[in-house]
């Protein structure tokens, strides 16, 4: 059974899937200038986030990511969602799913009032994930030099209104 569990960033698992992560994006990213930046391990520390390791069927790790609770925007507490990586062999099995709707849910849990995220456009499958899972793209909120492509959800129960 495939199975999610919060571990501290640092955790030797979660490091050395964001090892691979930043590996690969910067072994694709145009132009060869992919900034890599490890998190510190506050940042995803509950209530101001969390970092989900997602396991095989067998144990094994094989993707990841979290949230950060950011600056709240015009809806309210607003977290980001950070570092999702699924390990090549694994993907389209629906975990990157598994992953993001964790996340989504632990947000709530602390009150959140909207989920944003950046990412790069030769991400597509990322990209359609998102998409798939109702975020629309959003004017830039921060400057983040690896991002082309801003996206946020508004969580249900937010009045409209504001």
């Amino acid at each position: 059974m495939v199975e999610l569990r919060p571990l501290p960033v640092d955790e030797p698992v979660a490091h050395e899937l964001l090892a691979e992560y930043f590996a690969m994006r910067a072994a694709a990213f145009p132009g060869q200038a992919y900034t890599t930046v490890f998190p510190a391990p506050t940042v995803f520390e509950a209530p101001s986030g969390v970092f989900v390791v997602v396991y095989d069927d067998e144990g094994i790790p094989v993707g990841c990511g979290g949230i950060r609770r950011i600056a709240d925007g015009p809806l309210g507490v607003r977290y980001e969602i950070k570092h999702l990586y699924l390990r090549p062999e694994t993907r389209g099995r629906g975990w990157g799913r598994l992953i993001l709707d964790d996340l989504e849910r632990r947000a709530r849990e602390w009150d959140a009032a909207e989920l944003v995220l950046d990412t790069h456009h030769t991400l597509e499958a990322a990209g359609g994930l998102y998409a798939s899972a109702g975020f629309r793209e959003i004017e830039p909120y921060n400057d983040n030099p690896n991002a082309t492509r801003w996206y946020a959800r508004r969580l249900a129960g937010v009045d409209d209104a504001r």
